[in-house]
């Protein structure tokens, strides 16, 4: 057995190698912008690669790479399952729809006169977000009526740019206010050049227009909950709003979750998950005022460090299990088993 891995700084991949020569599974290392990617892993059993949602290259193909290691009978993490909805709202809503998954009611539009129409005979807050972005990027509360409206001229009109650089530059201020040390210093530094002189890979993103998308507001919330899926595994933990805020998300404020009040939570992702036959899928929630938790969206990948000090994980039977977590390393055994497996079967 021999697994492909593409290495890219500061993400999954660190752990993976570090798992392989650990475990000394025989790996090799590949680049999956290579134009023949497909010949360097023929010999291989497995391909994995922690693409980017802000990369416009990934965005060019990862998801069709994917599908296309899969055609070879090569196991690939993330497979077609798990990634192509990744950073994707718009198709989150219709494959979470499709099963019947508990989500947030989301109406999206596809021409200026039905946004209008539906805006006109409808009730404000409600939650304006683009197709793509993680962190809080792109996502605004909408107030009134003569906002959204506003929205949706802009949306069929000039359209919104993937990365929002000023709104960027006020997290970075946000992260400032709440670490105040040296290294948020730089890190909003950094975010003012980017500001004063665009970085060019900005520049091939796609701007987003020919849509509009919106969800409910849910009130009554200070916390979302996320729950991570691996396999027979899920970890969770609260994220709290920012001050004066709507959003959780990229806030920084954390709490790691032991409590069988987000038991449910739980409950649901491992269910869509098993249903929607993923690898690893990390869950946002809501609650509503019955305290129900509804899916806010859904994605592949996610920062993992905040889970080091978890002290365990829930099984598929909702049993807490004390255990060290090191999510990184559950995706790699899981993609190993998978190979292993499929590799008995065929012997």
């Amino acid at each position: 057995m021999k697994i492909a891995i593409h290495d890219r700084k500061n993400s999954y991949s660190e752990r993976w190698i570090k798992y392989c020569e650990e475990k000394r599974i025989p790996y090799i290392l590949v680049n999956c912008y290579d134009s023949d990617i497909l010949e360097q892993v023929k010999d291989c059993q497995g391909l994995m690669w922690n693409w980017s949602h802000n990369d416009y290259r990934d965005q060019n193909f990862a998801r069709q790479l994917s599908f296309s290691v899969g055609r070879m009978g090569i196991k690939m993490f993330p497979d077609y399952n798990t990634c192509w909805h990744f950073d994707d709202k718009v198709g989150q809503k219709y494959l979470l729809e499709s099963i019947g998954a508990p989500l947030i009611p989301s109406f999206v539009f596809y021409n200026k006169r039905d946004a209008l129409r539906w805006v006109s005979n409808n009730e404000f807050p409600k939650v304006f977000k683009l197709r793509g972005g993680a962190g809080s990027a792109n996502v605004k509360l909408v107030k009134s009526a003569a906002q959204a409206r506003a929205m949706v001229n802009r949306a069929f009109g000039r359209g919104f740019p993937s990365v929002d650089r000023y709104s960027t530059l006020q997290q970075r201020l946000w992260v400032l206010r709440r670490d105040k040390n040296l290294k948020a210093a730089m890190y909003l530094m950094k975010g003012l050049a980017k500001v004063i002189k665009p970085p060019r890979c900005l520049g091939m993103l796609p701007r987003h227009r020919g849509y509009v998308y919106f969800q409910d507001f849910i009130p009554g919330n200070n916390y979302d909950q996320r729950v991570l899926v691996i396999g027979n595994r899920a970890v969770s933990h609260r994220r709290y709003i920012r001050k004066n805020d709507f959003r959780a998300s990229g806030s920084g404020l954390v709490h790691i979750d032991k409590e069988p009040g987000d038991i449910e939570a739980v409950r649901i992702a491992f269910e869509v998950s098993n249903v929607l036959s993923t690898q690893c899928l990390a869950f946002d929630f809501l609650h509503d005022q019955e305290c129900s938790p509804l899916i806010v969206e859904i994605s592949y990948a996610s920062p993992l460090t905040v889970y080091d000090l978890t002290p365990g994980y829930w099984n598929v039977n909702l049993e807490w299990v004390e255990a060290e977590v090191n999510p990184q390393y559950f995706i790699i055994e899981d993609f190993i088993s998978s190979i292993q497996s499929q590799l008995k079967k065929a012997d």
